[in-house]
């Protein structure tokens, strides 16, 4: 398919995303770049990591945009004495017969809400690891597949909060990205207030199935990117590793840079961000619009940075301004 017939059938085939946004919106206010992250993250089967402090409506977020898929849904509240098998299951023995049945846990869906993720310990997050990356998870001696689409949307707290544990960097990388939330304005906060004020929040109808979401998927992996948009991926990426070679003024800021996991994941990222706009083709601008989700919580900023007040936004920002756009 040339990038017209791409275009032509998007434009065909994703209203539905449109009619997700506008029902969700119905009940969440002021975090639609949060929505759409996520909508990216489904087109893509990218995970999603979500963090802010509580009460920024991260959790209803998620759980509204799951109520607007007709699709198989779990949430998860992870605590410190939580198990692995109580995320993936376990074998029960029977006494009887002597054999042992398995008991599927509540991984074995489509979408999984991670709620407050960094509070469970490192035996889960295990547990949880070979499910995001291998779709399968392991009871006993069996391995199970997991359904299609299958999609982890986590949240959690800042590492600062109490009773949190930062994630293994091996996990983190998982996600294809990160999204940050902060408060509202005062016009949105009012907006909340106003609607609350009424009573029940809006029902939240399905609209779209797993059909809808893996032909979304096998479309937007067909967005066409040019050349010059590759290079632009792998000049971000590289100049992360390597800011010297592209006349960066990073000298000492960045302890590691993001790995091939992102030049993928930022690339599957610009891809879906187009579809979302309607265009069979991705733009430097796409690539723009999503380098800091995808790239936060890949680089390791140096003690010299936090010295200098500086977070991984500040250095993707940094490079985002500096880099050539084609």
């Amino acid at each position: 398919m040339d990038v017209s017939q791409i275009a032509e059938r998007i434009k065909q085939r994703s209203g539905f995303v449109l009619d997700i946004q506008n029902e969700v919106g119905r009940r969440i206010v002021g975090l639609q770049i949060l929505v759409e992250r996520l909508l990216i993250g489904l087109i893509t089967g990218g995970h999603v990591l979500v963090e802010g402090l509580p009460g920024l409506a991260k959790t209803s977020t998620v759980y509204s945009l799951s109520r607007t898929l007709n699709m198989g849904f779990r949430r998860i509240q992870f605590t410190p004495d939580l198990l692995p098998a109580d995320l993936i299951g376990t074998q029960i023995y029977s006494p009887r017969d002597g054999s042992f049945s398995v008991k599927k846990g509540p991984i074995f869906t489509h979408i999984i809400l991670a709620d407050e993720i960094n509070r469970a310990p490192a035996k889960v997050q295990s547990a949880l690891l070979e499910a995001m990356q291998e779709k399968q998870v392991t009871i006993g001696e069996v391995t199970h597949k997991l359904e299609e689409p299958f999609l982890v949307m986590a949240t959690q707290n800042p590492i600062e909060q109490e009773g949190t544990y930062p994630l293994p960097e091996a996990q983190v990388d998982r996600f294809m990205m990160k999204v940050k939330v902060g408060y509202p304005s005062r016009d949105e906060e009012k907006t909340i207030l106003e609607r609350m004020a009424e009573g029940e929040p809006h029902e939240i109808r399905a609209i779209a199935g797993p059909s809808d979401v893996l032909e979304a998927r096998e479309l937007a992996r067909h967005v066409y990117v040019d050349d010059k948009v590759k290079g632009y991926i792998l000049d971000i990426v590289f100049a992360t590793r390597d800011p010297k070679s592209f006349k960066l003024q990073l000298d000492g800021l960045i302890e590691y840079g993001a790995s091939p996991r992102a030049t993928i994941a930022l690339a599957l990222a610009a891809k879906a961000m187009a579809f979302l706009k309607g265009r069979g083709y991705v733009t430097p601008q796409d690539v723009k619009n999503i380098a800091r989700d995808v790239l936060r919580h890949r680089l390791r900023v140096s003690y010299e940075a936090e010295a200098e007040g500086l977070d991984p936004d500040a250095i993707v920002d940094r490079i985002l301004q500096e880099l050539p756009v084609p």
